[in-house]
């Protein structure tokens, strides 16, 4: 689940990425920032659905394994399969690892041990990094 690629199947220049984007969505996807806690309305939607990479569409995770975290982030239990990738962050002072969406290298957020079962992992994602379609509107 670790990821070396250089190049995924989505690629942009800053430019682009910045035209396709907002500037919170570019901070936290091209740039590795994080929203503040508590900003996005995603992190209490409950409704059924799939959460998306708002870089480039892809399926990251399902309504399914959502959990309120008390984070303030969307936070879930497991990822939809091959959607994400993952690296060392090496960052304010200590080790974690990084979330991308494995389509387009999207930072996303972070994984940590201290989920809930049946994996026991938190996925705590940024609101403004994902897109969400309720399940009504999957055809």
């Amino acid at each position: 689940m670790t990821t070396s690629k250089e190049q995924f199947a989505v690629t942009k220049s800053d430019a682009e990425w910045r035209q396709s984007l907002t500037p919170d969505q570019f901070h936290v996807l091209r740039k590795h920032g994080t929203e503040r806690a508590g900003t996005s309305p995603l992190d209490k939607n409950y409704q059924p659905g799939t959460y998306q990479c708002a870089g480039c569409g892809t399926p990251l995770f399902s309504s399914e394994t959502k959990f309120n975290s008390g984070t303030g982030w969307p936070s879930f239990y497991a990822p939809l399969d091959e959607a994400i990738e993952t690296s060392v962050d090496r960052t304010l002072f200590m080790t974690r690892t990084e979330v991308h969406c494995a389509r387009c290298g999207g930072h996303l957020g972070h994984v940590f041990n201290d989920g809930p079962a049946p994996t026991g992992l938190r996925y705590c994602m940024n609101g403004v990094a994902l897109n969400f379609t309720p399940a009504e509107e999957q055809g």
